[in-house]
C-alpha cells in the first residue's frame, strides 16, 4: 500500500474468531447500546421537561448527557455491524470520522467534567455569588467553550495524522479507529514523534484539567469541613459524590487504557481496555448521576408515570 491516499479501507480488530462469539460480542453491545440510550435519554427528557431542573448542575448534566451518547453512537454501531456481518473493514472515510467524533465527544466530556467542578465549587464555596457566577450566559458561554474545545482538539489530532502517507499495511489493532493506531501505519519517522505528540497533548490537556479539580475539591472539602451541622456537611458532601465518581471512572478507564505498561500487554487485555473507557462511563454515568440526585430521580419517575398514563 503505497500511502493514504491509495489507501480505500482499514481492517479493524476482530471482537472474537467464532461465529457465535461474535453473534454474542453482537448482543453484548446491543444491550450495552439501548441501556445507555435509555439512561441518558431519559436524563435529557427530565432537564428539558421538568422546570426544577434547570439549575446549572442540571444544565450541565444534560450537556454531559449528549456527549455520552456521541460517545456510544460513534464507536458501537460500526463494531456491531461487524459482529454481525463477519467483518472487520472500515472505509478510509469512515475511520477519519470515526476517529474526529471519538476525540471530539471525549474531550468535550471531561471539560464538562471540569466545569461541573467549577459548579460544585461555586455553590459550595461561594453561595452567595452562585448566582452571579454561573447565571444562564456563562453556563451557555462555558457549555460552548467545552464543545468548542473538543472540536478544536479533534480537529488539530485528526489533520496532524490523516496528513501522514500510511504505508505499513491497513490492519488497526483496535475495535475501532483510534488514532495511537492509525499512526503506527506510517511510512516515515515522524509518524513516531507524532504519536508521541498525541500522547503528551492529551495527557498535558488530561492534566490540566485534573489539577483544576483537585484544587477545587481541597477547597470544597475545606468549607464543608467548616460547615457546623453534620446533616448540613453530609448534604453538601453527596452533591459531589456523582461528580467525583463519574470523574474517577472516566480518568481510571482513560490512563489504564493509553498509559499501561507494554509488559502486561495481552490480545484479550488489549481489546477490554478500550472497552472499558469508550463504552462502559456513557453507561454508568446516567446511573451514578441518578442515584444521588433526589430530584432527577422525582423528575423521571414523574415521566414515567406520565407516559402510560397519557396512552390512556
Amino acid at each position: 500500500m503505497a500511502n493514504s491516499s491509495s489507501m480505500a479501507q482499514f481492517l479493524l480488530l476482530a471482537l472474537a474468531d467464532r461465529r457465535e462469539l461474535q453473534l454474542l460480542h453482537f448482543w453484548l453491545f446491543l444491550g450495552i447500546s439501548l441501556a445507555a440510550l435509555l439512561g441518558n435519554g431519559l436524563i435529557l427528557s427530565a432537564v428539558a421537561c421538568d422546570q426544577h431542573l434547570h439549575t446549572p448542575r442540571d444544565f450541565f448534566l444534560l450537556h454531559l448527557s449528549l456527549t455520552d451518547l456521541g460517545c456510544i453512537c460513534t464507536t458501537v454501531p460500526k463494531a456491531m455491524h461487524n459482529s454481525l456481518w463477519d467483518t472487520t473493514t472500515i472505509s478510509y472515510t469512515g475511520c477519519a470520522a470515526q476517529a474526529f467524533f471519538f476525540i471530539f465527544f471525549i474531550s468535550a466530556e471531561f471539560s464538562l467534567l471540569t466545569i461541573m467542578c467549577y459548579d460544585r465549587y461555586v455553590a459550595i464555596c461561594k453561595p452567595l455569588h452562585y448566582g452571579t457566577l454561573l447565571g444562564s450566559r456563562a453556563c451557555a458561554h462555558m457549555a460552548a467553550a467545552a464543545w468548542a474545545t473538543g472540536f478544536l482538539n479533534a480537529l488539530l489530532h485528526i489533520a496532524n495524522t490523516f496528513s501522514l502517507p500510511l504505508c505499513q499495511g491497513n490492519a488497526l489493532g483496535q475495535f475501532f479507529c483510534e488514532i495511537p493506531h492509525i499512526l503506527k501505519l506510517s511510512c516515515s519517522h515522524s509518524g513516531y514523534l507524532r504519536l508521541i505528540g498525541f500522547i503528551v497533548v492529551s495527557v498535558c490537556f488530561l492534566f490540566v484539567c485534573f489539577i483544576f479539580i483537585v484544587f477545587s475539591y481541597v477547597q470544597i472539602f475545606r468549607a464543608v469541613l467548616r460547615i457546623p451541622s453534620e446533616q448540613g456537611r453530609h448534604k453538601a458532601f453527596s452533591t459531589c459524590l456523582p461528580h467525583l465518581a463519574v470523574v474517577s471512572l472516566f480518568l481510571s478507564a482513560s490512563f489504564s487504557g493509553h498509559l499501561k505498561p507494554p509488559s502486561i500487554s495481552s490480545p484479550s487485555l488489549d481489546l477490554a481496555l478500550p472497552v472499558l473507557y469508550s463504552v462502559v462511563p456513557p453507561v454508568l454515568n446516567p446511573l451514578i448521576y441518578s442515584l444521588r440526585n433526589q430530584e432527577l430521580k422525582d423528575a423521571i419517575r414523574k415521566m414515567l408515570a406520565w407516559v402510560p398514563h397519557r396512552g390512556h
